[in-house]
């Protein structure tokens, strides 16, 4: 914080009267609203935002690529970028324009009508082509050695395998799936040389700052992950940004749109670019599921989580459309992924419970409605069957081990506690007009007690409020299903 109001003495020779946190989202970067008594610098601001981050290379792009677009944008033009107004000497923190906060995003979530939202839509889609087009001399020597091509695309889709094929518990062919990874990769790279510009790479809604006039130039932020690449990529990432949650007709109608605009800069076929147009949504749709397991299923951030159900929907709607079948160990994988029930959205006038069995070795189970979980019961100090050899291969679902446990009076009266307080709160839940409560049980390795604790709570559950959907989630054991009425 010292730094911040140091900068600020250097760049205005005041420090600001109040210094607040601001938001972040899915990087290590810190941003800070400096607000003053009195108007500073040469513009007369009375707020600007302080960025802090220790990739001190990020920083040098995300400035020099802020001058480089100014001199292509400005309030009288396409778009906006955000003025630089100083940087401090170890390039970590530095002030630039405050754009407010009201970004794309939350505009489009409240716009009802769809005859302004295509108007505003087309509007920045104009200002993305504006910055794709700013001639390469002007940029390409500030991003490095960042090209979109096999190599780029094989990272994402990689990242996708292991940020959230693997957390799922979704099982594969290792050699199937990669040869269908460097096929994708090789086919998504064989783009037309015309249509390659500046590729923001993560241009979505929450990127762009916007006002109340649908025909303002954009205030675009977030551009220092650019790189030389794909036009298309970037008006597919916002098109389809998932919880962004645009209708299947206006996505389409701004990708027409915006084709036949890049065919008329660029002289690229427009017909030729709509049939690339899906692989790139494919693309873009593994990358960010990428991200949202990492953030979300591994990093636990509430925000990435709830965007994981709206992300598959739009790979459920690429494998309906036939998109995934020249790769069918992937499409195998996808389908398995839509299916999972843990990213089912509960319905909204109905209570869902989630019973879970863990492994504490391996981290609480995630949270994926951002209310941050409910009980979590240890049951470590349970009498233990994986340490008899017969029973070390068997789980909590096995007739042997459950018979282990229930001769054990210390397990019922285990369970007789929990369910004294869960049974209470479904019933409290359920009057108030909650959808959802998430019940825990751990042990060691997440295989015999918590399996069989959360087993026996799951069925307890649906047999006090048949009406309660009650999820069993074996989280060790890939085990994600609906608990039927009849089930003991």
């Amino acid at each position: 914080m010292k730094e911040i109001e140091n900068l600020s003495e250097q760049w205005c020779g005041r420090h600001p009267s109040s210094v607040s946190r601001l938001a972040g989202a899915g990087s290590s970067r810190r941003y800070y609203r400096l607000t003053y008594d009195a108007p500073v610098g040469n513009g007369g601001v009375l707020s600007v935002v302080a960025t802090a981050g220790d990739d001190v290379r990020e920083n040098e792009v995300f400035c020099a690529l802020a001058k480089v677009f100014g001199r292509y944008g400005g309030r009288a033009r396409p778009f906006r970028v955000p003025e630089i107004y100083a940087v401090s000497a170890d390039g970590r923190v530095y002030l630039q324009e405050d754009l407010g906060d009201r970004s794309l995003f939350d505009i489009i979530r409240k716009e009802s009508g769809k005859e302004t939202l295509c108007r505003r839509l087309r509007v920045v889609l104009d200002a993305l082509l504006s910055i794709q087009t700013i001639p390469a001399v002007e940029w390409d020597g500030l991003i490095g050695c960042r090209p979109f091509g096999e190599r780029r695309v094989r990272w994402d889709l990689n990242y996708f395998k292991y940020s959230f094929i693997k957390p799922c518990g979704i099982a594969y062919d290792e050699e199937r799936l990669e040869d269908e990874f460097e096929a994708l990769a090789h086919s998504l790279s064989s783009y037309p040389s015309a249509i390659e510009g500046f590729m923001y790479r993560d241009f979505q809604s929450r990127n762009i700052m916007s006002d109340n006039d649908p025909d303002c130039a954009p205030c675009l932020i977030d551009f220092q992950g650019g790189m030389k690449g794909p036009a298309l990529y970037d008006a597919v990432s916002l098109l389809w940004q998932a919880k962004a949650g645009l209708s299947g007709k206006v996505r389409d109608e701004m990708m027409r749109y915006y084709i036949g605009r890049l065919a008329g800069v660029t002289g690229a076929d427009e017909e030729s670019l709509i049939e690339l147009t899906d692989g790139f949504v494919l693309l873009r749709t593994l990358q960010v599921l990428g991200a949202y397991g990492f953030r979300g299923l591994i990093e636990r951030k509430a925000h990435f989580i709830e965007s994981i159900p709206p992300a598959l929907s739009n790979l459920a709607a690429l494998i309906h459309k036939g998109v995934l079948s020249p790769y069918p160990e992937l499409e195998s994988c996808c389908r398995r992924l839509i299916h999972l029930d843990r990213f089912r959205q509960p319905a909204a006038d109905r209570l869902t419970v989630e019973v879970w069995s863990f492994s504490y070795k391996k981290g609480y189970p995630e949270n994926l409605t951002g209310n941050g979980g409910g009980f979590v019961f240890d049951c470590r100090a349970l009498h233990n069957p994986g340490r008899y050899d017969e029973y070390k291969s068997l789980t909590g679902l096995d007739r042997p081990v459950i018979d282990f446990l229930e001769s054990h009076a210390e397990v019922a009266e285990y369970l007789g506690h929990a369910s004294g307080m869960v049974i209470p709160a479904v019933e409290t839940y359920r009057c108030r007009g909650f959808n959802h409560l998430q019940v825990a049980f751990g042990c060691t390795g997440g295989r015999h007690r918590s399996v069989y604790c959360a087993q026996s709570m799951a069925v307890r559950i649906k047999e006090t409020y048949p009406d309660v959907e009650v999820r069993v989630v074996h989280r060790e054991q890939c085990i994600d299903r609906i608990v039927a009425k009849s089930e003991k």
